[in-house]
């Protein structure tokens, strides 16, 4: 290209590339899913907002998960479902930029929450008669402020590092979004920079809140263990182990795509395993919590059970 970079102002998504039948059927599957997401996410906001005995730090940590799972797919199916049945699947640079931002900001501050939500686990089965003292209010909206705070300000500086850059073609971002590692191959000008600090970034919202939770789990379990009550343990383990089943799911699937090298073979793979971080875990979350957490399906019936008659 030499010394001639004309601005890019639009960028093609080239998505999953499959026949038109498939694309079609797909948009179906996805769209149901995705209705699917929205209402259950839905459901369990509205349940902790208008049940009074879900009022704990728990579902407190709870809804704000349910907003970054409703915010953080609408960020990224709906233009996905759009170019399953469109064939121009072109979006442009101020949108793509946004949607790359939304996408880091909600996914970093998911992890300072589940994280947030480990130390809350760990308070309320290590310290139980303490567990009111330590988690007040104060410190759970401040757990809470800090992690929407820690994750839009690194996703700041990852735009400010993308905008910066020049793009003179190829337009072809070989995702089904805007993910900024696809955008960022795309640059003509050196991206080292940005790399290191998506690194950097992805070790301080990744490693660091899982050690903690690896090492709140281990003295989690070993409290479960000397506990002589079985019913105690049976609901401390259902506990845990939904919350163990989210961390898992969206920890093991961001460090693979961010923190494994990369390699062209692994494009492919990258796609379906983002597709599952933005349709199918923000409602498979619900579904973990709901199905495996007796005061939420109490709170559901309960408030079935004030429909006027």
């Amino acid at each position: 290209m030499g010394g001639n970079h004309s601005r890019v102002t639009e960028f093609i998504l080239v998505g999953l590339q499959l026949s038109t039948e498939m694309e079609v059927l797909l948009f179906w599957i996805f769209s149901l899913l995705y209705i699917f997401s929205l209402l259950a996410n839905g459901v369990i906001l509205g349940l902790i907002c208008l049940d009074p005995r879900l009022h704990t730090p728990m579902y407190f940590f709870l809804s704000h998960l349910a907003v970054l799972d409703v915010s953080y797919a609408s960020n990224n199916v709906p233009k996905m479902l759009g170019n399953l049945i469109n064939h121009k699947r072109t979006i442009s640079f101020i949108p793509c930029a946004v949607q790359s931002f939304l996408y880091l900001a909600f996914a970093a501050t998911e992890c300072l929450i589940l994280a947030a939500m480990s130390y809350d686990r760990f308070v309320a089965i290590c310290h139980p008669l303490h567990y009111t003292v330590i988690m007040s209010w104060r410190l759970c909206t401040g757990l809470a402020v800090a992690s929407w705070a820690c994750g839009f300000i690194l996703s700041v500086a990852h735009s400010f590092l993308l905008l910066r850059l020049p793009f003179c073609g190829p337009h072809d971002v070989n995702h089904l979004f805007c993910e900024i590692l696809a955008v960022l191959k795309l640059a003509c000008a050196d991206t080292q920079v940005n790399q290191v600090v998506l690194f950097a970034a992805s070790v301080f919202v990744l490693v660091g809140p899982l050690c903690l939770m690896l090492v709140s789990y281990t003295r989690i379990l070993w409290a479960i263990l000397k506990m002589k009550s079985k019913e105690g343990r049976t609901k401390a383990f259902s506990t845990c182990s939904s919350h163990l089943c989210v961390v898992g799911l969206f920890f093991g699937i961001a460090m693979l795509v961010y923190m494994v090298p990369e390699s062209s073979q692994r494009e492919e793979q990258e796609k379906m395993l983002s597709l599952f971080h933005s349709l199918f875990n923000p409602m498979l979350n619900p579904l973990i919590y709901s199905l495996r957490n007796a005061q939420v399906k109490e709170a559901f019936h309960r408030a079935l059970q004030k429909k006027p008659k």
